[in-house]
């Protein structure tokens, strides 16, 4: 099957629910469904070229087909669109995901609900993307006054992450605000339909919404908090197998030359991803590229799994998900692929 091939995952009505979705999911789950399936040696020889990946990885599939060089890929592969954590859980537990692209806070959602997935690799982003924005009309000047304000949480998403951490570095507690569980795609709307009082946007979406409503009222907060962790993972099933897991191994250098070729030519990546692909504007395309940060590789992730754990623990104090050592969600077997895979310049951590 062609690299370049996708489709389309079935989404469910109930994802469009945003936390609700992950409730539901949690209420499929009990503790029989858990996949306590164990993992033996990392498989070092490559992949039978009959092996299939179903992958969840849109800007590696848009970069091989911009960059053909990147590849080949040596399996076969069948593309699956995905939008966000929620999604990928969905897959993974419906068995329509094999590996997938996400941020830090999916693979906690997805133990906390009884679906087994570990990380393979990470890349270290030190950008700050998502910042804290008011809706037209408000009178929300600083941090402090959002204090008994309604505020756009999306709980098994990066988004609702990076609220709670920006709550507590301001020395607000969850409880003295109101969490309005959305999906982070209706933020825009329900700002501007004054839904809330405030949420977490990112590029392009923020510029463009402060364009429109700065001269109402509309501000953005000051924020440094980082989303550090973006990252591949896979169901455990998926790496209990040696030809899927010697197959997982050998994507990863593909994903890491990927997210470099983007950071050296980012005009060539706005037009083949941004333009082509996802329909947005060039423009909108320049402010998302502008936006970002080089990717690092660390050579080490126990810093990574103690941001990890930092962040469960922020969520098990809210209450979000149940306590745990987050430990488990990581595959050291594939601790050292991908900075091997970089280039000197890339390899290091925030």
């Amino acid at each position: 099957m062609s690299p370049y091939r996708s489709r389309t995952i079935n989404r469910r009505g109930f994802l469009a629910l945003g936390s609700g979705a992950l409730l539901t999911l949690a209420g499929c789950a009990s503790s029989d469904d858990t996949d306590a399936t164990t993992v033996g040696a990392l498989p070092t020889a490559a992949p039978d070229k009959s092996t299939t990946l179903r992958l969840g990885v849109a800007t590696t599939q848009a970069q091989l087909a911009a960059e053909p060089s990147l590849g080949p890929v040596p399996f076969r592969t069948e593309w699956v669109r995905l939008n966000g954590g929620p999604e990928t859980i969905q897959g993974f537990r419906a068995g329509a995901v094999d590996l997938a692209s996400n941020a830090g806070m999916p693979p906690i959602q997805a133990h906390d609900i009884g679906v087994e997935a570990r990380i393979v690799a990470i890349s270290h982003n030190t950008a700050v993307n998502y910042i804290p924005t008011t809706r037209p009309g408000s009178d929300i000047r600083t941090a402090k006054d959002v204090v008994g304000k309604k505020i756009g949480f999306s709980q098994g998403q990066a988004q609702g992450v990076t609220i709670l951490k920006w709550l507590k570095e301001n020395g607000i507690s969850y409880k003295d605000v109101e969490l309005v569980p959305l999906p982070s795609a209706q933020f825009l709307t329900a700002l501007q339909g004054k839904q809330v009082d405030l949420a977490p946007l990112t590029e392009p979406a923020l510029t463009k919404y402060l364009e429109q409503y700065e001269k109402d009222g509309a501000r953005a907060l000051p924020t440094d908090v980082q989303d550090l962790l973006s990252l591949l993972w896979a169901p455990t099933s998926v790496l209990a197998d040696d030809q899927k897991a010697a197959a997982v191994r050998a994507f990863i250098p593909i994903w890491v030359k990927g997210n470099n070729w983007s950071w050296e030519n980012p005009e060539e990546w706005i037009e083949s991803y941004y333009v082509k692909d996802q329909g947005i504007s060039k423009e909108d395309g320049q402010r998302i590229v502008q936006a970002r940060s080089k990717p690092l590789y660390p050579t080490n992730w126990d810093s990574s799994i103690a941001w990890e754990q930092s962040i469960a623990d922020l969520m098990s104090g809210a209450g979000f998900v149940k306590e745990f050592d987050v430990s488990v969600l990581f595959d050291r077997r594939f601790e050292h692929i991908a900075a091997e895979a970089a280039a000197a310049e890339y390899r290091g951590q925030a």
